[in-house]
Protein backbone atom coordinates (compact mmCIF):
# COMPACT_ATOMS: atom_id res chain seq x y z
CA UNK A 1 0.00 0.00 0.00
CA UNK A 2 2.77 2.40 0.91
CA UNK A 3 4.85 1.61 -2.53
CA UNK A 4 1.90 2.06 -4.45
CA UNK A 5 1.06 6.02 -2.66
CA UNK A 6 4.65 6.65 -2.84
CA UNK A 7 4.88 5.36 -6.86
CA UNK A 8 1.58 7.76 -7.15
CA UNK A 9 2.79 10.51 -6.16
CA UNK A 10 5.99 10.35 -7.88
CA UNK A 11 4.26 10.06 -10.80
CA UNK A 12 2.22 13.30 -9.95
CA UNK A 13 5.18 15.10 -9.26
CA UNK A 14 7.35 14.48 -12.25
CA UNK A 15 4.15 15.28 -14.09
CA UNK A 16 3.61 18.76 -12.26
CA UNK A 17 7.38 19.63 -12.37
CA UNK A 18 7.54 18.47 -16.10
CA UNK A 19 10.51 15.98 -16.34
CA UNK A 20 11.18 13.67 -19.16
CA UNK A 21 11.27 9.93 -18.61
CA UNK A 22 15.03 10.04 -19.12
CA UNK A 23 14.96 13.02 -16.54
CA UNK A 24 15.99 12.07 -12.40
CA UNK A 25 14.07 12.83 -10.17
CA UNK A 26 14.29 16.73 -8.63
CA UNK A 27 12.52 15.42 -5.38
CA UNK A 28 12.68 13.00 -2.62
CA UNK A 29 9.90 10.84 -1.21
CA UNK A 30 10.29 9.90 2.78
CA UNK A 31 7.44 7.38 3.78
CA UNK A 32 6.55 6.64 7.43
CA UNK A 33 8.11 3.75 7.12
CA UNK A 34 11.87 5.55 6.59
CA UNK A 35 11.46 7.91 9.15
CA UNK A 36 10.52 5.20 11.20
CA UNK A 37 13.65 2.80 10.77
CA UNK A 38 15.80 6.25 11.14
CA UNK A 39 14.23 7.61 14.45
CA UNK A 40 14.86 3.51 15.59
CA UNK A 41 18.84 3.76 14.83
CA UNK A 42 19.28 6.71 16.52
CA UNK A 43 17.07 6.12 19.77
CA UNK A 44 19.77 2.51 18.94
CA UNK A 45 22.99 4.42 19.15
CA UNK A 46 21.83 7.06 21.66
CA UNK A 47 20.65 4.28 24.21
CA UNK A 48 25.02 2.70 23.04
CA UNK A 49 25.82 5.95 23.74
CA UNK A 50 24.59 6.47 27.74
CA UNK A 51 25.14 2.58 28.11
CA UNK A 52 29.01 3.32 27.73
CA UNK A 53 28.75 6.71 29.52
CA UNK A 54 27.17 4.59 32.55
CA UNK A 55 30.15 1.48 32.08
CA UNK A 56 32.44 3.98 32.65
CA UNK A 57 30.78 5.65 35.59
CA UNK A 58 30.23 2.65 37.33
CA UNK A 59 34.32 1.48 36.88
CA UNK A 60 35.49 5.14 38.23
CA UNK A 61 33.19 4.86 41.12
CA UNK A 62 34.28 1.35 41.58
CA UNK A 63 38.06 2.72 41.33
CA UNK A 64 36.99 5.53 43.71
CA UNK A 65 35.36 2.78 46.13
CA UNK A 66 38.80 0.23 46.03
CA UNK A 67 40.58 3.29 46.79
CA UNK A 68 38.75 4.42 49.79
CA UNK A 69 38.88 0.81 51.16
CA UNK A 70 42.15 0.51 50.79
CA UNK A 71 42.81 3.50 52.88
CA UNK A 72 40.70 1.97 55.34
CA UNK A 73 42.33 -1.30 55.30
CA UNK A 74 45.86 0.89 55.83
CA UNK A 75 44.58 3.17 58.54
CA UNK A 76 43.05 -0.23 60.10
CA UNK A 77 45.75 -2.54 60.13
CA UNK A 78 46.31 -2.68 63.94
CA UNK A 79 43.12 -2.58 64.27
CA UNK A 80 43.02 -5.50 61.91
CA UNK A 81 45.75 -7.45 63.67
CA UNK A 82 44.44 -6.72 67.32
CA UNK A 83 41.06 -8.22 66.64
CA UNK A 84 42.90 -11.38 64.29
CA UNK A 85 45.09 -11.79 67.67
CA UNK A 86 41.97 -12.41 69.70
CA UNK A 87 40.47 -14.99 67.57
CA UNK A 88 38.66 -13.20 64.65
CA UNK A 89 38.75 -15.27 61.28
CA UNK A 90 39.68 -14.00 58.13
CA UNK A 91 36.23 -14.34 57.17
CA UNK A 92 35.18 -12.03 59.82
CA UNK A 93 37.59 -9.49 58.53
CA UNK A 94 36.42 -9.95 54.96
CA UNK A 95 33.11 -10.08 55.82
CA UNK A 96 33.63 -6.17 57.71
CA UNK A 97 35.23 -4.45 54.75
CA UNK A 98 32.74 -6.13 52.23
CA UNK A 99 29.83 -4.66 54.25
CA UNK A 100 31.50 -1.56 54.45
CA UNK A 101 32.00 -1.28 50.54
CA UNK A 102 28.46 -2.56 50.44
CA UNK A 103 27.33 0.30 52.58
CA UNK A 104 29.22 2.83 50.40
CA UNK A 105 27.85 1.93 47.21
CA UNK A 106 24.43 1.69 48.31
CA UNK A 107 25.05 5.22 50.02
CA UNK A 108 26.33 6.20 46.73
CA UNK A 109 22.69 4.46 44.89
CA UNK A 110 20.91 6.04 47.43
CA UNK A 111 22.48 9.53 46.84
CA UNK A 112 22.13 8.93 42.69
CA UNK A 113 18.00 7.70 43.20
CA UNK A 114 17.50 11.29 45.08
CA UNK A 115 19.14 13.25 41.96
CA UNK A 116 17.76 11.39 39.74
CA UNK A 117 14.51 11.88 40.89
CA UNK A 118 14.43 15.34 41.85
CA UNK A 119 16.13 16.16 38.43
CA UNK A 120 13.17 14.35 36.83
CA UNK A 121 10.66 15.85 38.91
CA UNK A 122 11.91 19.36 38.36
CA UNK A 123 11.87 18.33 34.32
CA UNK A 124 8.48 17.47 34.48
CA UNK A 125 7.64 20.25 36.13
CA UNK A 126 9.59 23.12 34.52
CA UNK A 127 9.32 21.48 30.82
CA UNK A 128 6.38 19.34 31.53
CA UNK A 129 7.70 16.52 29.99
CA UNK A 130 5.35 13.47 30.89
CA UNK A 131 8.26 11.31 32.99
CA UNK A 132 7.69 8.04 34.80
CA UNK A 133 10.02 6.42 37.06
CA UNK A 134 9.57 2.68 37.28
CA UNK A 135 10.24 0.80 39.97
CA UNK A 136 11.85 -1.51 38.57
CA UNK A 137 15.04 0.65 37.15
CA UNK A 138 15.32 1.89 41.06
CA UNK A 139 15.74 -2.06 42.36
CA UNK A 140 18.14 -2.18 39.22
CA UNK A 141 20.17 0.79 40.54
CA UNK A 142 20.53 -0.54 44.13
CA UNK A 143 21.69 -4.37 42.98
CA UNK A 144 24.01 -2.55 40.78
CA UNK A 145 25.51 -0.88 43.41
CA UNK A 146 25.67 -3.91 45.93
CA UNK A 147 27.45 -5.58 42.88
CA UNK A 148 30.38 -3.27 41.96
CA UNK A 149 30.78 -2.62 45.83
CA UNK A 150 31.21 -6.27 46.09
CA UNK A 151 33.32 -6.05 43.20
CA UNK A 152 35.45 -3.88 43.96
CA UNK A 153 35.74 -4.01 47.94
CA UNK A 154 36.23 -7.75 47.18
CA UNK A 155 40.44 -6.90 46.93
CA UNK A 156 41.11 -4.85 49.49
CA UNK A 157 38.78 -6.75 52.08
CA UNK A 158 41.07 -10.24 50.88
CA UNK A 159 44.22 -7.98 51.62
CA UNK A 160 42.80 -7.48 55.19
CA UNK A 161 41.88 -10.82 55.84
CA UNK A 162 44.86 -12.13 54.43
CA UNK A 163 47.35 -10.07 56.80
CA UNK A 164 49.40 -11.51 59.44
CA UNK A 165 48.31 -10.77 62.97
CA UNK A 166 51.67 -10.42 64.48
CA UNK A 167 52.87 -8.00 61.24
CA UNK A 168 49.97 -6.06 61.37
CA UNK A 169 50.21 -5.20 65.28
CA UNK A 170 53.48 -4.16 64.52
CA UNK A 171 52.98 -1.65 61.44
CA UNK A 172 53.08 2.04 61.78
Amino acid sequence: MTDYATEEVTTILRRNHKLKESDSDDFSIRSQQELSTMLNSTTDLMTTLLACIAGISLVVGGIGIMNIMYVSVTERTREIGLRMSVGARGVDILSQFLIEAILISITGGIIGVIIGCGASWLVKSVAHWPIFIQAWSVFLSFAVCTVTGVFFGWYPAKKAADLDPIEAIRYE
